[in-house]
């Protein structure tokens, strides 16, 4: 099955054609099924996929701003939601933020940087970063969630589609659990997990509790909450941005690189690069009239 969903612009009837003739040329093809006018739309296919993504890659171009993706038609719909939160679900990075406090925002968002990559190891990173925040007031928390943590576009709507159609939404964090408690409640997660800040009552001390919730962590994470369900992990998507997110998502039955670094979107069977978080209802076969906002 391709999806094809827009981004910024819209799709419109030539781009979709040109899309529908293309892979036509390396595939038997069914007729274009549109999820959403002008904004989405599918096209089922019996062929080699790598033959059409080969041939999607001459045929959309960059400035058409469209998220093209190869994903399998059976056990489309999933019934586990499992996020990462910071720059998928909300647009900062939490810790950058908290940082900036402290005047440290440029020195701990290029570790930050380095360790969404890959280049560090997440666990390290993450202290050395912590122990940069030494002294900073539990005030300045507050302050960073009230005035600079904000949803992503789409983050209430998949929460709300999935649960309506009997789906688990769960939150998962290399970050902090004062923001992912925060965060799950008004995104619509079921439970949420983060790593905890360690304080004296008025500031942080500069050290994060053991265990450090990492990549490691969230596959765990995965594969714990679907087997309480009854669930596989086939019936998971996973989606995140960086180094951390790399097991569940490889694990997920689908796994999903939102605006993500080139390590993750290498991996990820699918990449959401110029749409918002809605896309992951497209990728599900979810149409407009499915989706619902809370």
């Amino acid at each position: 099955m391709l999806n094809v969903a827009a981004g910024a612009a819209s799709l419109g009837a030539e781009r979709a054609r040109a899309i529908h003739e293309s892979c036509g040329a390396v595939a038997k093809i069914g007729d274009l099924d549109w999820l959403a006018r002008d904004k989405s739309f599918d096209i089922a296919f019996d062929g080699d996929p790598d033959a059409v993504r080969a041939v999607l890659r001459e045929t959309v171009r960059d400035e058409w701003l469209l998220d093209v993706n190869v994903v399998r038609a059976a056990n489309r719909r999933k019934r586990l939601l499992i996020a990462d939160m910071d720059s998928t679900i909300v647009g900062c990075e939490c810790i950058d933020e908290l940082a900036d406090f402290v005047g440290l925002k440029p020195k701990v968002a290029a570790i930050t940087e380095r360790a969404m990559r890959g280049e560090l190891d997440f666990p390290t990173a993450l202290r050395e970063r912590v122990a940069l925040l030494k002294g900073l007031p539990l005030e300045a928390m507050a302050r960073v969630y009230s005035e600079r943590v904000h949803l992503n576009p789409g983050a209430r709507e998949v929460t709300a589609t999935m649960r309506a159609y009997g789906g688990y939404a769960l939150l998962v964090s290399g970050g902090f659990t004062y923001f992912t408690k925060r965060v799950a409640a008004e995104a619509g997660f079921d439970s949420h997990q983060g790593n905890l800040l360690a304080d004296d009552g008025r500031a942080l001390i500069g050290r994060v509790e053991d265990p450090i919730l990492g990549r490691e962590a969230k596959l765990e994470a995965l594969e714990t909450t679907v087997a309480r369900l009854g669930w596989s992990a086939d019936d998971a998507l996973a989606v995140g941005d960086g180094a951390n997110d790399l097991d569940m998502i490889k694990r997920a039955g689908l796994g999903v690189a939102y605006h993500a670094k080139p390590v993750v979107a290498a991996a990820a069977g699918a990449s959401i690069v110029h749409g918002d978080l809605t896309g992951l209802l497209s990728l599900q076969g979810y149409r407009e009239a499915d989706i619902r906002k809370n």
